[in-house]
C-alpha cells in the first residue's frame, strides 16, 4: 500500500468523537428543558393556589355583605361612623380588607383591597451612595 491510499482511508475515530460530542449537548438540552418544564409547573401550580385563595376569599366577603345587607352583623364585622369593615383571610400573609357603608338596601364598597400582612423588617436599609464625594 502506497503513502497516498493511507491516507484516504475514513477515519471512525473522529467521527465517533463528534456523535459523542453530538448527543452529549444533546442530552444537555434535554436536562435543561427538563429543568425548566418542573419550574414552569411549580410556577403554575403555585400560581393556581393563589387565585383559588383569592377567589374563595372574595366569595366570604361577598357573603358578609349579604349578611349586612340582609341586617345581620357576623361577630368579625366592626361598625364604625357608618362603615361596616372587616377582613377575610387569603393566605397566611395576606387578607382581603373591606368596608363599606350602607344606606338600606344600597351599599357602597370604600375599600376592596388585598393587603400583605408580612412585617416589614426596617433595618439600616441598603448603604446607598448620597452623592458626595469623598475628597
Amino acid at each position: 500500500m502506497n503513502e497516498k491510499e493511507r491516507f484516504s482511508m475514513p477515519t471512525t475515530g473522529g467521527i465517533s468523537l463528534l456523535v459523542v460530542f453530538a448527543v452529549l449537548c444533546l442530552t444537555v438540552f434535554a436536562l435543561m428543558s427538563l429543568s425548566k418544564v418542573q419550574a414552569d409547573k411549580r410556577m403554575a401550580d403555585a400560581s393556581l393556589q393563589a387565585v383559588t385563595d383569592y377567589y374563595a376569599a372574595d366569595c366570604e366577603a361577598w357573603r358578609i355583605l349579604a349578611l349586612l345587607l340582609e341586617g345581620e352583623v357576623p361577630e368579625s364585622v366592626t361598625l364604625e361612623d357608618g362603615i361596616y369593615a372587616y377582613s377575610c383571610p387569603i393566605s397566611e400573609t395576606q387578607n382581603l380588607k373591606v368596608e363599606v357603608s350602607l344606606d338600606g338596601k344600597q351599599y357602597t364598597i370604600l375599600r376592596w383591597q388585598t393587603v400583605s400582612e408580612r412585617e416589614q423588617s426596617g433595618g439600616e436599609g441598603m448603604g446607598l451612595w448620597d452623592g458626595t464625594l469623598p475628597f
